[in-house]
């Protein structure tokens, strides 16, 4: 697969899935069970006895035709060269770079595959501008749960808000896709995979790193916009076409360009580009 092709679908997808490594048997039904991309994390989820092996499993996936993301091991861990061998493979869509700071080992991997960068150490957020401009980045996520341990947090994610916008702001003038937003790790909590969801949106995060393939359908329903929302755009689309160029009024108000450009892009994604009104 092509570079720009792997990265558009990183680019685009809403939901990354988490199968381990070490677990081949689940490879095929985390590829297929409706997440947008399945991420074989050869990372978090493989004890360090089984890195080899989950190496070997991945090679085997890749040779045998599947296609997935890998996520490697961070770049100061024994693992990490072998692990980079894998990223010239062409069924390979990315890599996930866990602890992604700025620097030559980013640049390295960045060089090799299209990279979803793994944000979640203070260095790394201190840093987040320079990362989201590294060439062959593609897309930024916020790892919550190792970034909250690394600046000694407790409690309620929410406290990384501040970050969340951050991380959307530097997307944004990089020209990146918007952000993934972190782990929730009760999968089988409908409610909170949703809220979850929805507060990262709120921030402009656009996907969702999950766990389990249950929390595809909770993701998915927070990012779909409202009846209201789309029929509020769907009014403002038609005010601005009739308005011929000149300024929009709806309502007995007048509607600023952004929110204009910003119901025009909701009504792109659920319809496809927009027309031109004759």
């Amino acid at each position: 697969m092509s570079h720009p092709e792997a990265g558009a679908r990183i680019a685009e997808a809403r939901h990354f899935l988490f199968v381990p490594a070490n677990r081949p048997e689940r490879f095929a039904n985390a590829a297929g069970c409706g997440a947008d991309l399945a991420i074989l994390d050869l990372e978090d989820a493989v004890p360090a006895a089984d890195k080899v092996a989950a190496r070997a499993n991945v090679r085997d996936w890749l040779e045998a035709g599947g296609q997935a993301m890998v996520r490697i091991n961070a770049a100061d861990t024994p693992w990490f060269e072998d692990d980079l061998k894998l990223l010239a493979h062409p069924g390979l869509i990315g890599v996930m770079l866990p602890k992604a700071e700025p620097g030559a080992a980013l640049a390295r991997v960045a060089g090799l595959a299209p990279v979803l960068a793994l944000v979640e150490s203070a260095c790394g957020v201190a840093d987040m501008g320079r990362i989201a401009q590294c060439e062959g980045v593609v897309r930024l996520a916020l790892g919550t749960i190792d970034l909250a341990l690394d600046l000694g947090l407790a409690g309620d994610d929410r406290l990384l808000d501040p970050l969340r916008l951050q991380m959307t702001l530097a997307s944004r003038v990089a020209r990146l896709a918007p952000p993934v937003e972190g782990v929730t790790p009760d999968f089988r909590d409908e409610a909170a995979n949703r809220a979850a969801m929805a507060h990262g949106r709120s921030f402009g995060f656009a996907a969702k790193m999950c766990i389990h393939p249950m929390q595809i359908a909770p993701v998915e329903a927070a990012l779909a916009p409202s009846e209201a929302e789309i029929e509020q755009a769907r009014r403002i689309v038609a005010a601005d076409r009739a308005s011929a160029g000149a300024a929009v009024a709806l309502d007995g108000a007048m509607v600023d360009r952004p929110i204009v450009e910003r119901a025009y892009r909701l009504l792109e994604r659920l319809e496809g580009p927009r027309q031109v009104a004759p």
